[in-house]
């Protein structure tokens, strides 16, 4: 059942959104306003270890006043494709160079209001390079167990959904080994 679009306009913008409305005509005949979120692109950097481990950070989200953990993750520049963007977030956020990346999942995770692309990659070493050089986004950076990462999600303590896609296709790589 293909909803029809015919026309669309911005009312709010700015470098990371853009709030638009979109005249569409549902399959019923129904034609209204529909809000729609326009934003960057997410990249998410899943970096593991020898030791299977997973890099992870603790942070805090205002918007919804929450702590958990949470993957490398960050908008792609113009200038990067998606998997330079994962590497350089890990880099900067965690201190970690991942090496090679390799595309892990692909989800837009929320798309009947926003047309998010969140693009998850693996890689399966990293080298320290030093402390974080972004101070804003975590108070700690860990390897994680992963066999601990199930539990983890049960208890809400990861909650972001690019993390959550990552890491759950990271188990089921994980165990169909």
């Amino acid at each position: 059942m293909l909803w029809k679009t015919y026309g669309e306009r911005r009312i709010y913008t700015n470098h990371w959104v853009n709030l638009c409305l979109v005249d569409v005509e549902q399959p019923d005949g129904v034609r209204f306003e529909h809000h729609v979120v326009r934003l960057r692109n997410l990249a998410v950097a899943a970096v593991l270890n020898e030791h299977r481990e997973i890099l992870m950070m603790w942070r805090h989200r205002f918007v919804t006043d929450s702590w958990a953990w949470e993957l490398p993750m960050g908008l792609v520049e113009e200038n990067e494709t998606p998997g330079e963007t994962a590497a350089r977030e890990a880099e900067e956020e965690t201190g970690w160079r991942p090496g090679p990346m390799k595309p892990l999942i692909y989800a837009e995770p929320a798309n009947g209001i926003t047309d998010s692309q969140h693009h998850v990659f693996r890689a399966d070493q990293a080298t320290y390079t030093g402390p974080p050089t972004e101070k804003n986004e975590s108070d700690r950076i860990e390897w994680i167990p992963l066999d601990g990462v199930r539990s983890m999600i049960d208890r809400q303590e990861i909650v972001s959904s690019g993390s959550l896609v990552g890491l759950l296709y990271v188990l089921l790589d994980e165990t169909g080994r």
